[in-house]
């Protein structure tokens, strides 16, 4: 049994109490996840009929923030814990053996400071269909002595090693977030100013942008930028767009600015795979910001926000959210038949009927279907 509340759009578009109503649902409690729809495509087609909620487990350190990318070889899901303000303890990487009553345990990797953002990364021209070769690569956001980089991670062995640690020279910020192009092998991710924000990165030198990097020639390219703080990552499933998100409106502890961007802003891809162009306003969060974000098979767009996660359909329109109390969601994995949910102390699972865009190739699925 789970909780599902749905909408009436015309009430909510003219009576704020009950804006407020649907906000205490979405915070009515810290030990379950709450499910909020705004359109039937969500209980249809994100949902289905299966749908179910559990809290995993609650850490007394904040395991549960960013990444969230699965190893084959290990069976495990790989999360990173939050910066504690400390850089003699500096940022885990939360391993979550989802293969074996989610047992939990946190690991450090040569070469990796300050873990963030991650993504499966397979070896340039290795087929969109295949998993071989699958490993990690970690944004490092460096801190006061180390720069901001990206880190290749092999979990079932323990080894590391650095991919890119500067723009031609020039230091990153503190690279955020990244995804690898199925079909080029391109990495794009995006760096701003948070670990600056946050007291353990120097003075940026660099405007904030998004990057392409190609790991087998070494070309790096700047190929957006215009941000106020570009944050998490994603392509569409037909890799015909990306998506990036602007959580400028949370920049330093204490100094939320509400004017500033809570969005999701959407390219187009060229059809060279290797340039931007008419960039839109995808969508806008009525709670929080818009932080990690992936989409399903069917082009539907999450984001973790205030509240939770928020899902939109391809136009931008909200059709649900999946509601999580106390602090929301930074960012979650989709996994087969569901996804687990990273809220800080605690780790949520939910089953229901979506895909992740990336969940056949990650889990080596293909030949199941």
């Amino acid at each position: 049994m789970v909780n599902l509340t749905n909408v009436d759009l015309l009430k909510l578009a003219s009576s704020i109490p009950y804006a407020y109503h649907l906000q205490a649902i979405a915070n009515a409690s810290i030990n379950s996840v709450n499910f909020i729809s705004y359109n039937d495509a969500f209980v249809t087609d994100v949902l289905g009929p299966n749908v179910s909620q559990e809290l995993v487990v609650t850490t007394p350190w904040v395991a549960f923030h960013e990444a969230g990318v699965y190893n084959i070889k290990t069976g495990k899901l790989y999360a990173t814990s939050n910066w504690n303000g400390s850089a003699e303890n500096p940022v885990n990487v939360t391993a979550i053996d989802i293969t074996h009553d989610n047992a939990i345990s946190s690991v450090r990797y040569e070469h990796l400071a300050e873990a963030n953002g991650g993504a499966a990364f397979y070896p340039v021209g290795t087929p969109a269909n295949s998993s071989e070769g699958q490993q990690i690569v970690f944004c490092d956001e460096g801190d006061l002595t180390h720069p901001s980089q990206l880190v290749l991670v092999d979990p079932s062995t323990n080894s590391s090693s650095v991919l890119l640690n500067s723009f031609n020279g020039r230091m990153f910020s503190s690279i955020n977030d990244i995804e690898q192009h199925a079909h080029t092998g391109d990495l794009w991710f995006t760096d701003t100013e948070y670990g600056y924000w946050q007291y353990f990165r120097p003075t940026p030198s660099i405007r904030q942008q998004v990057y392409r990097f190609e790991p087998k020639t070494g070309v790096v390219q700047a190929v957006a930028d215009y941000f106020a703080a570009p944050n998490g990552i994603e392509f569409s499933p037909d890799y015909k767009h990306i998506y990036v998100t602007d959580t400028g409106v949370h920049t330093f502890p204490g100094k939320d600015n509400a004017t500033e961007p809570a969005s999701i802003y959407r390219f187009d891809i060229t059809e060279d795979g290797k340039r931007l162009h008419n960039r839109q306003l995808f969508a806008y969060s009525d709670n929080g910001f818009p932080d990690g974000i992936h989409t399903d098979t069917m082009g539907n767009v999450y984001s973790g926000c205030g509240d939770g996660i928020h899902v939109w359909n391809d136009e931008g329109i909200l059709i649900g959210k999946i509601a999580v109390a106390n602090g929301g969601v930074n960012n979650f994995a989709f996994v087969p038949d569901g996804m687990y949910i990273f809220n800080a102390y605690n780790l949520f699972k939910i089953t229901i009927k979506a895909e992740g865009r990336t969940v056949k190739r990650d889990f080596g699925l293909y030949d199941s279907y």
